[in-house]
């Protein structure tokens, strides 16, 4: 039996066609696979579904009943859920609070019946073995415990089917592990879930099916187990690719020459910070990058990576310590540094900018674009063409915004204006973040070319193959301190892990 099935879907948004008579079945009980490159309209499809778009044409029908689904509020009325690739959570609220939202239990009329609704949340975590207390405020969790607080939220509104976007972005192997047991046990109880990924690998280990799109089309159907990692990346991308880019086998060719051990581009010598609790996230961090170098940073989410980079990068004050580039201190010389942020839509973009203004963020004051307070539209507008072009950013002009791109364009926008500052020391963190495989493939390109031309990177990534294929050190932190220090070509995922849950450390 169908779950549901959707018929010649078509959206537009202007004059771009999303999808273009797009049609999609889902079985009852499956984990259903849907992959493509970024902008293939996989997203779009899975929010008409959930009723965020209404498209042009086409029809829905889901347990094989026609329906309009015009609203989230619809959609969850016919038995569909989604979790987002950014979590909508509160922070200060509890789990329970979080999940009950907009569906609160009662008492003598509108109190709020609180230990009737962490009773229903508990007996709910305990069904799926997601071990989640419900009096835990969201700013406590991890992001995984974040992640499978989004999916009882979908869960306690009586969801059968369950889209989940990008869901293993954010975690680490071990967290992914515990995904796919829930995913499975939820397969065994019936429900039916969508798997929205870039990742291959996950895809051929946890999903029955697999859709693959293409510039707004379905280009093929076909049962996981039938299939292969180079198949589905032939049909996503239109012809061969090279997959070892994202595996762990260091295969990608870097610079000839080795690390300039001279005078470090980046010192930082005994540093601490606080995090935002005002409890220590830093703790006595030294370490250094030298010219031609990528470091790696390996850590589990919350044990002080994020603090580090906004340190360096000034978003956060150091309690302690010192940082210097190339022997200057960092407070007075922040254009030294280029920062890929983790999150683009919240540090490296404004999504209603048009691309030219976001390519000028930062650089607005400089002479070669303004002068007397007056920007020179001329230059601006050469720069934002040559970066178009140079890193190919799929665009109809430069006034588009940046809310209508996709988000591998969207990041090479981002990449683009900090690459252009020609800094000598650039902090990257989580840089492939939701990318297709294309998408992926350029950033680490353009990474490894920087570092050919002697620049210092610091590269901050929950993707310890991305670390590992494109690292010449990795840095281990745990609770806020450097543990270890290894060589990449010398570990594993498996040490590295190790070091990272603190189950192994550094022999004194």
């Amino acid at each position: 039996m169908l779950a549901f099935q959707m018929q010649d879907i078509t959206k537009y948004f202007g004059s771009m066609k999303a999808n273009d008579r797009v049609n999609l079945e889902v079985e009852k009980g499956e984990i259903h696979a849907l992959v493509g490159e970024n902008g293939a309209g996989k997203s779009t499809l899975m929010k008409i579904l959930y009723g965020i778009h209404a498209p042009e044409s086409g029809s829905i029908f889901i347990n094989e009943q026609k329906q309009t689904v015009r609203s989230p509020a619809k959609a969850i009325s016919c038995g569909i859920g989604m979790v987002h690739q950014h979590f909508m959570l509160i922070s200060p609220l509890t789990v329970a609070e979080n999940i009950i939202l907009g569906r609160e239990p009662t008492r003598i009329g509108q109190i709020l019946d609180t230990a009737q609704a962490e009773e229903e949340v508990n007996q709910l975590s305990r069904a799926y073995h997601f071990n989640i207390d419900p009096r835990e405020r969201i700013e406590n969790l991890s992001v995984g415990l974040q992640q499978r607080v989004e999916i009882l939220k979908v869960l306690y509104r009586n969801a059968d089917i369950l889209i989940l976007d990008e869901p293993t972005a954010v975690l680490t192997p071990h967290e992914i592990e515990e995904l796919f047991a829930i995913l499975r046990r939820m397969r065994e109880q019936q429900k039916t879930v969508v798997f929205i990924t870039h990742k291959l690998a996950e895809v051929m280990t946890i999903s029955d099916r697999v859709t693959v799109m293409r510039r707004g089309k379905v280009v093929g159907h076909m049962a996981t187990g039938s299939t292969t990692k180079d198949q589905i990346a032939r049909m996503m991308v239109g012809q061969e690719v090279e997959q070892s880019i994202s595996c762990p086998g260091r295969q990608i060719a870097k610079a000839s020459e080795p690390p300039d051990t001279g005078e470090p581009v980046l010192s930082i010598e005994n540093l601490s910070a606080l995090n935002d609790k005002r409890l220590p996230a830093l703790r006595n961090i030294t370490l250094s990058i030298f010219k031609g170098e990528v470091l790696g940073i390996a850590a589990v989410e919350g044990n002080g990576q994020s603090e580090l980079v906004q340190v360096l990068t000034g978003l956060r004050r150091a309690t302690g310590g010192a940082v210097t580039i190339g022997g200057s201190d960092i407070p007075r010389h922040k254009i030294s540094i280029a920062h890929i942020p983790e999150d683009r839509h919240k540090h490296g973009l404004v999504l209603d900018f048009t691309i030219a203004e976001n390519f000028l963020l930062g650089r607005q004051s400089e002479p070669a674009y303004s002068s007397f307070f007056k920007l020179r539209a001329r230059s601006i507008d050469a720069y934002t063409e040559r970066m178009i072009a140079q890193f190919d950013i799929r665009t109809t002009d430069e006034k588009q915004t940046a809310r209508e791109l996709s988000g591998g364009n969207q990041q090479k926008i981002v990449i683009a204006r900090e690459i252009s500052k020609n800094a000598p020391l650039i902090v990257v963190s989580q840089p492939t973040r939701g990318l297709d495989i294309n998408a992926t493939r350029f950033v680490h390109q353009t990474l490894l070319s920087e570092r050919s031309k002697g620049k210092a990177i610091l590269l901050v990534s929950s993707d310890l193959s991305e670390l590992l294929s494109n690292s010449d050190r990795i840095a281990v932190m745990f609770q806020g301190e450097i543990v270890i220090t290894l060589n990449a070509q010398e570990t594993s995922e498996r040490e590295l892990g190790l070091y990272m849950t603190g189950a192994k450390r550094k022999a004194s």
